[in-house]
């Protein structure tokens, strides 16, 4: 059986932002539209889907990394911030929006809060696995150097 391990990160996500949009799991709040994904960055997304690619990002996140905390998850989404003349320096990216959509996630039962922090269901478990082998045959005959994974 295919799992998320077994495809690249970017087409997984791409497909899986497709899946969600699909079945209405996640729904875009309409601050989305102006909001910055961090401090460090200076403008809102371009794509007009960011927030399902973003939901996508934090579900495959969680399953790879669970248990996992909005604060690592925050980490993880950072970078750079421009300062001028001055050093770059790490900044987080937005718990808002992180946090919005884990919350997303488990109102659909795809992520739960545990002990630890938060981890995946048997349902976002079969999400993904069922994502990533549909698009198994598809990624291999594109690019069948891939077909040993």
């Amino acid at each position: 059986m295919t799992t998320v391990y077994d495809l690249p990160a970017d087409i997984l996500i791409r497909k899986a932002a497709e899946e969600l949009r699909a079945m209405e799991a996640v729904e875009a709040p309409d601050w989305a539209a102006f909001a910055k994904t961090g401090v460090h960055k200076q403008a809102p997304p371009y794509d007009e889907d960011w927030w399902y690619t973003r939901a996508a990002a934090v579900l495959r996140r969680i399953y790879v990394d669970g248990p996992i905390g909005v604060e690592r998850l925050r980490s993880f989404y950072g970078g750079k911030q421009n300062r001028g003349s001055n050093p770059d320096k790490f900044r987080k990216g937005s718990g808002s929006v992180i946090r919005k959509v884990v919350q997303q996630l488990e109102g659909e039962g795809l992520v739960e809060n545990g002990e630890k922090g938060r981890h995946i269901t048997a349902k976002g478990k079969s999400f993904l696995d069922g994502v990533a082998h549909g698009l198994k045959a598809d990624v291999v005959e594109q690019n069948p150097a891939l077909a040993k994974y």
